[in-house]
């Protein structure tokens, strides 16, 4: 397993922040992030948050929880598949690691203390629930499982488990006791729940965007409609009269526990992934450099990072200029004329712009007839056309992809829904639901579009009439084609599929011929591109692993497929984007800040052509104001 490999930010983080939590005396406060670190803050004073320690993993930082019987303990969850447990000072000295989890079989999303102070609960992608020894490591028994993704484990003051699941059911059990599982099952993914501090209710943040207040015995007594997108996590003020809930229309929504509204806070820079209540002070994630802080009363902001990550999110080519769409908000206009045959492949190319389109991420991008258009997390569509700036409305947020459909831009959200736009004036023309899941990834056809969801399906069409063409076994976070024959798809599962496909765009018209499933990274595929010939192509995929992979198909060898694939270069974390330049070349980008191009080889074999760093790019970058034609 390759470690992350990302230089330090001074200021903080140098990726989002995933997760927060506040020590229960207020004075400390942990972040995780994607950059593979956990910080722990000195929240003292509120208004000037300071960084007091600096643990890592080997890859990303899920979730972290401080120990309730010893608050100098921190147990950190991974995704290198592993719980650290560390004792942190309250001054000066280093931490100290007192046990690693080593045993889980997969990436562990969230962790909670027993209220014993020994015992740890853990739950992660395989759908599990275990039970650990934090202090020795050792494993003690697995206490519940889900069909799907466990997202979510919360540990009431008398040590009931609550889990819930991207499976939709919530399970409540008391570990090593004969006492029956009470189980209540949704129709859609749940992120989040957390108990109250009297361990009587249970908070379930729930994908269409209500929280369910549940008694122990998962009975409802009140829902609170919070949000048009989905709600993902809940924190509770110490005497349980209040609630502050994160939704993914990027908001934060404060509650009393009687259902009233009291607050809603909206900041393009906050990541509202996680929430931590404690004292008086809330905390919130970031898509920044650290953790946003509040407070409970009035939601008054108290503190903020300063500094942005430009961790790319989207890429789009046109007219010989890319467009990088980043987690700060700017899109990178770099021209590539004149950077395609020098022989060094670090050569800086001859202009870049930074725009300031966005105050929040960037995640998908599409460029037509000198016009930039961006779909970003906040749930709207930017479009930058003829020396002005036009903006959607809400959509639905996040939106993750966007694609050109004959004369209209189509924007796929998280909530499984096909907007299509006008692009001279962004109104939507029409919508519908398409996908079981968020729609990951659009890629335009000859007539109609490409799309992939996590409802693990891969489908053609138009936005009224979408045909399957295959399924993965987990959700499907990219997809690509090449001369309007031949698909590819990135999934979860750790494949690449590849088929041809015909259809002229008609209803029903869209099939899947030969179907090739490609092996060879060893976690999620995050992207992937199409070179060379329909008849004999090269398959490109990025994955979580930090690898760029290449595959040359043969149609009439399937058996191949299990061991074509071979490691092309890698990067310093996981892969996050890939478009075409042209017929001949790809870009690609991680999010370690690191965009290649590729092409290929008088041999046909793939090779990095150029090779530049975000950070260069962004130091090199005129700074344009948003409204400039791009």
């Amino acid at each position: 397993m390759r470690p992350i490999d990302l230089p330090v930010n001074p200021a903080g983080h140098a990726a989002p922040v995933t997760h927060v939590a506040l020590r229960p005396d207020g004075t400390r406060l942990a972040s995780c992030s994607y950059d593979g670190t956990v910080l722990v803050w000195d929240t003292q004073d509120p208004a000037r948050p300071a960084v007091l320690h600096r643990m890592r993993h080997r890859r990303l930082v899920n979730a972290c929880a401080w120990n309730p019987a010893s608050p100098a303990l921190l147990a950190t969850a991974s995704a290198d598949k592993t719980v650290a447990v560390w004792r942190v000072p309250d001054d000066a000295g280093p931490p100290v690691l007192v046990s690693v989890l080593a045993r889980h079989t997969d990436d562990i999303n969230s962790v909670d203390w027993m209220p014993d102070g020994e015992h740890l609960i853990c739950v992660s992608e395989d759908g599990r629930a275990t039970m650990w020894h934090a202090l020795t490591g050792a494993f003690r028994s697995e206490v519940g499982s889900h069909t799907a993704h466990c997202m979510a484990v919360s540990v009431s003051p008398d040590g009931v488990v609550a889990t819930a699941g991207e499976d939709g059911m919530v399970a409540v059990r008391r570990p090593g006791t004969d006492s029956d599982t009470a189980v209540r099952h949704y129709g859609s993914s749940i992120e989040g729940c957390a108990w109250s501090h009297s361990g009587e209710v249970l908070a379930v943040a729930r994908d269409d965007g209500k929280v369910d207040l549940l008694t122990a015995g998962l009975e409802l007594l009140r829902t609170l409609e919070v949000s048009d997108s989905a709600a993902r996590t809940v924190g509770w003020s110490e005497d349980d009269t209040s609630l502050v809930i994160g939704a993914y229309d990027g908001a934060l929504h404060f509650f009393a526990a009687d259902g009233t509204r009291t607050h809603r806070v909206r900041d393009a820079r906050v990541w509202p992934r996680s929430v931590s209540v404690a004292r008086g002070l809330v905390a919130a994630g970031s898509f920044w450099s650290g953790p946003h802080l509040y407070a409970l009363d009035d939601a008054t902001e108290i503190a903020a990072p300063t500094a942005p990550n430009h961790g790319p999110n989207a890429l789009a080519a046109h007219d010989g200029r890319l467009y990088i769409g980043c987690d700060s908000g700017t899109v990178f206009a770099v021209d590539l004329d004149g950077t395609t045959t020098d022989d060094d492949t670090a050569a800086a190319p001859r202009a870049v712009r930074a725009l300031d389109v966005a105050d929040g991420p960037v995640l998908a991008l599409a460029a037509r007839d000198g016009a930039l258009y961006a779909a970003t997390y906040s749930g709207r569509v930017i479009g930058l056309l003829d020396g002005r700036r036009i903006v959607s409305g809400q959509l639905g947020a996040p939106l993750p992809s966007l694609c050109f459909d004959g004369d209209t831009l189509v924007a796929g959200t998280y909530n499984g829904e096909l907007v299509v736009l006008d692009p001279r004036t962004l109104s939507v023309l029409a919508r519908r639901r398409a996908h079981g899941g968020s729609v990951k990834s659009l890629t335009a056809l000859p007539s109609g579009f490409l799309s992939a969801a996590t409802d693990r399906t891969v489908a053609a069409g138009g936005p009224h009439r979408r045909d399957t063409l295959w399924e993965h076994g987990n959700l499907v976070n990219a997809v690509a084609v090449l001369g309007g024959r031949v698909a590819a798809s990135a999934s979860r599962d750790h494949t690449v599929k590849v088929g041809r496909i015909t259809g002229d765009g008609g209803p029903g018209t869209w099939r899947a011929g030969t179907v090739q499933t490609l092996l060879g990274p060893d976690e999620s595929v995050k992207c992937v591109g199409l070179l060379g010939d329909p008849d004999a192509p090269v398959v490109l995929a990025g994955s979580y692993d930090f690898g760029l992979y290449a595959w040359h198909v043969d149609w009439d060898a399937t058996a191949r497929t299990l061991a074509s694939g071979y490691l092309l270069t890698a990067f310093g974390q996981g892969l996050s984007c890939m478009a075409p330049l042209d017929g001949d070349r790809l870009v690609v980008a991680g999010w370690d800040g690191r965009i290649v191009v590729v092409d290929l080889g008088p041999g046909g074999e793939p090779r990095v052509r150029r090779d530049w760093r975000i950070g260069d790019l962004a130091a090199r970058a005129d700074r344009h104001e948003e409204a400039l034609a791009v």
